[in-house]
């Protein structure tokens, strides 16, 4: 049985394309209450840190048996539309960016150890200065022939290795222009986990780029 496994997701939005069909996956997030399976996703709640110090989750990733790995670090002190609030961060913690930057290179270095198509996800921002220029960039609306609910504009950046395919942007024609609702999301406790929720439409992109569908047989 081959295994997606998605770290610092709370959403799930990435996997299911491959839950669906037939792939098992790993979500890892620190807001899922417990530990447990949930069909055929195990949430591990903790941290990407408490992942990779996991031996189980170690050995599973090690184990041959991945399919993609995917990365999607918080942002909230890397991503360049919050650059003003920079300053006052680093006023408080001088080491803020260096712990955001060092979740995401745990994402790469797991990535990395399975031997999978991987990558690690971030809004345009700090993080190019950490792992240079990104391998690609993309927007939601790229890939509205997927999901047309993903009419909206986001900046996206990837660092990818272990053969992963960029997939090619497919937009619905049909649509009129995207908006702008990441930017304009109001203040509130569900506004981070909103602004970086997975866009269906790239996950299901992604599946169609880079699945082996009798892999999960």
């Amino acid at each position: 049985m081959s295994i997606v496994i998605s770290l610092a997701d709370i959403t799930g939005n990435f996997v299911q394309p491959w839950t669906d069909a037939g792939y098992e996956a790993v979500l890892v997030d620190p807001q899922h209450v417990i530990s447990r399976w949930d069909g055929d996703v195990f949430k591990f709640a903790g941290t990407v840190d408490d992942f990779l110090n996991d031996l189980e989750m170690t050995n599973l990733v090690r184990s041959g048996d991945i399919a993609m790995i995917a990365g999607w670090p918080p942002c909230t002190d890397l991503s360049g539309s919050g650059a003003l609030h920079w300053a006052k961060k680093r006023a408080k913690d001088y080491m803020v960016q260096a712990k955001a930057a060092a979740v995401a290179e745990q994402c790469r270095t797991i990535g990395r150890l399975s031997g999978a198509p991987w990558f690690v996800e971030n809004p345009v921002g700090a993080l190019s200065r950490v792992f240079g220029k990104p391998s690609h960039t993309f927007h939601p609306w790229q890939f509205t022939a997927f999901e047309p609910a993903d009419n909206y504009k986001k900046r996206t950046c990837l660092w990818t290795g272990g053969g992963f395919v960029m997939p090619e942007p497919q937009r619905d024609l049909t649509l009129g222009p995207p908006d702008d609702r990441i930017h304009k999301a109001p203040p509130g406790p569900d506004r981070e986990n909103f602004r970086s929720a997975t866009p269906l439409g790239f996950a299901r992109a992604v599946f169609a780029a880079n699945a082996r569908i009798e892999a999960a047989a």
